[in-house]
């Protein structure tokens, strides 16, 4: 039976998030799902290209990880338990992103950010604080952190080498359950985030890509 399907108590929220960070962090969680990439040609980029497209992957790694931690964090103090439930949901489905971005990290001869510790904790805390301020703020991050990913994705494949079928595969997917993310989090009764909130997210997260493509 998965963690989330029964009752925890404090001790075990907190021995959970310690194994997803850990997860996370240092090891490669399996996802769920079968890879994108798949059911697309394995077609050999130049080696601009390849960096390219292994920086781009990379950052969207780092959204994975920041991701599982604000949803991790913000489900260990959650009030109500569909919320919490909505978000170890969402939290699961990131965990396949993640897997497949550094699949593709590897097929690319490249490797995530060295910074991966600092963006857990930094998320991870983000997670907790909305998640003190009430299940309405929890979704409404939720929505809001999905929608700028949803934009940073749409980016990236226009950035993507024309013939890096196989990360674009990966990204469209990522595109696709980010936006259901969002609007099951808006139904599910979210907040709309004051300014400057997500501003203040927004050049986060521009800081975020910037270092991770390089490190």
């Amino acid at each position: 039976m998965p963690a989330h399907a029964r009752r925890l108590t404090a001790i075990d929220r907190w021995i959970d998030t310690a194994q997803r960070a850990l997860e996370t962090v240092a090891g490669n969680p399996p996802a769920q799902r079968r890879n994108p990439a798949d059911t697309q040609p394995d077609i050999v980029l130049d080696d601009a290209e390849r960096r390219h497209a292994a920086g781009l992957m990379r950052i969207n790694h780092v959204g994975e990880v920041c991701a599982q931690a604000l949803y991790v964090g913000q489900a260990s103090v959650a009030r109500d338990a569909h919320t919490r439930e909505h978000l170890l949901q969402a939290a699961q489905e990131e965990t396949d992103h993640l897997a497949w971005c550094a699949d593709r990290l590897r097929e690319l001869d490249s490797r995530p950010s060295l910074l991966n510790p600092l963006w857990f904790a930094g998320s991870y805390a983000i997670g907790l604080a909305a998640g003190l301020r009430g299940d309405g703020w929890n979704l409404g991050f939720v929505v809001e952190t999905e929608r700028q990913v949803e934009m940073h994705i749409d980016e990236h494949l226009e950035s993507l080498p024309a013939a890096d079928a196989r990360s674009r595969a990966i990204l469209e997917v990522m595109k696709d359950d980010e936006v259901r993310h969002a609007d099951n989090a808006e139904a599910a009764g979210a907040r709309a985030l004051p300014m400057p909130i997500p501003q203040l997210m927004a050049a986060a997260s521009k800081l975020m890509k910037t270092v991770a493509y390089r490190v």
